[in-house]
């Protein structure tokens, strides 16, 4: 029922920002996913995670049979395109196939099993169709934000931004003189976060084949939580960032054309009228808050997966700053956003007791300070930087501190082996 309950939502969400979308007259995100039917998809790496996803309640006979059938309907797909001399110029030529293969995963379930087995392959299914769901619906927020906030602060981030040291202009004249090589990383980096989170996913669904059910709280249902949540924030603090508030990329929108090689001045700061088509996602940043929780749940895996969690995380902190997606402050709110669902998630999980009540207020709290800091006293902020600065990453540091101790708390204790007592010797 609880499935059933989440899918109702999911579903009647996107029914409305379809409905939104249609009104500033584009395709919402049931339509762009209906069309990853037939044409090339955009979210080709993606469709294929998320088939993943599905596959980890399969056998292995079962998970070849999958993927050997994806990649013989997307054989199929590129074969009639290239014979009726379609050029694939947006999109992928492959994920057709695994987008077809997870449907007809769910009419399996409902056709073909029952009892236990049915709502195990339906909760794959679901996962999978949400993981790309959130993608459309990602794209379909950004739209909106687009077109009813006419007006950003980023005048006042950047401000604040003063107190950390301005590091989005620091860290992008670094990425400028790494060369391409080094904006070719992060930027792959960047855009295949989500396939990464499945890596990690599918590392913690390892077993579900086995005990035929899926863990209390694993990874996926944080990626999703942070993608429903972040946006309406964006609602409240719509912020383009500084490639566009301030350089040539904003076009006559910018406030000024200063990044990556001049710091903003520092001065009262005001909302700036921008254009319909740039997206207001800057605060939090949820590239951020996505590579957080990669990190987090990729340390109680292999010796290679927390390396590769750890450069995820390193790597996407320096895309967001250094392609000037993002400033300073953005990362900081990412940071406690994050851990702050994560331990609302874990907290259900586990049985809502004190101390993941008091964690969970405790992030919100700062969370709620880092916004109303950044809108209301930016001015202060880069005004006395030695006072602030250290206080935006003191207060960042207790979420983590707090979240660390706490959740180590829940973890279950090796129980002492008690030594026997030495007996006498007889003599």
């Amino acid at each position: 029922m609880l499935w059933a309950a989440v899918g109702v939502v999911a579903l009647g969400f996107l029914v409305a920002l379809e409905i939104a979308a249609r009104r500033y007259g584009l395709p919402g995100p049931i339509t762009n996913q209906a069309r990853e039917l037939l044409f090339p998809p955009k979210s080709g790496f993606l469709l294929y995670a998320s088939l993943a996803l599905v596959m980890v309640v399969f056998t292995w006979r079962q998970r070849f049979i999958a993927a050997g059938t994806a990649i013989g309907i997307d054989i199929v797909f590129v074969l009639v395109r290239w014979a009726a001399g379609i050029n694939v110029t947006e999109g992928h030529p492959f994920g057709n196939g695994a987008l077809w293969v997870i449907l007809g995963c769910a009419v399996i379930a409902v056709t073909r099993r029952t009892g236990a087995e049915r709502a195990l392959l339906l909760k794959g299914v679901g996962l999978a169709l949400l993981l790309v769901a959130g993608r459309k619906t990602g794209d379909a927020w950004l739209l909106i934000t687009s077109k009813t906030r006419p007006a950003v602060l980023d005048q006042y981030v950047a401000t604040a931004d003063h107190a950390l040291g301005n590091p989005s202009w620091l860290v992008g004249r670094l990425v400028r003189a790494s060369g391409p090589v080094g904006a070719h990383v992060l930027d792959y980096v960047y855009v295949q976060l989500a396939v990464a989170a499945v890596v990690v996913a599918l590392y913690q669904l390892r077993n579900v084949a086995v005990e035929r059910r899926f863990p209390r709280h694993h990874l996926v249902r944080t990626f999703l939580v942070i993608g429903l949540l972040g946006p309406a924030i964006y609602m409240i603090f719509p912020v383009v960032g500084p490639v566009f508030a301030y350089s040539a990329e904003g076009g006559h929108w910018a406030a000024a054309n200063l990044w990556p090689d001049t710091p903003p001045p520092v001065g009262p700061p005001h909302p700036l009228s921008f254009d319909e088509i740039t997206p207001r996602n800057c605060m939090p940043s949820l590239h951020t808050a996505w590579a957080t929780t990669i990190f987090v749940h990729s340390r109680k895996g292999p010796r290679i997966l927390r390396y590769a969690g750890t450069f995820w995380l390193v790597a996407t902190l320096g895309a967001t700053l250094g392609f000037g997606y993002h400033y300073g402050a953005d990362l900081v709110a990412g940071v406690v956003f994050a851990l702050t669902v994560e331990a609302a998630l874990r907290t259900a999980a586990q049985g809502w007791d004190r101390s993941g009540i008091r964690l969970v207020a405790h992030g919100a709290t700062v969370f709620a300070a880092l916004l109303v800091s950044y809108r209301y006293l930016p001015l202060k902020m880069a005004e006395h930087p030695w006072l602030f600065g250290p206080l935006l990453i003191l207060a960042m540091t207790s979420v983590i501190y707090g979240y660390v101790r706490t959740t180590g708390s829940w973890e279950p204790k090796a129980a002492s082996v008690r030594q026997p007592e030495p007996q006498p010797e007889l003599v």
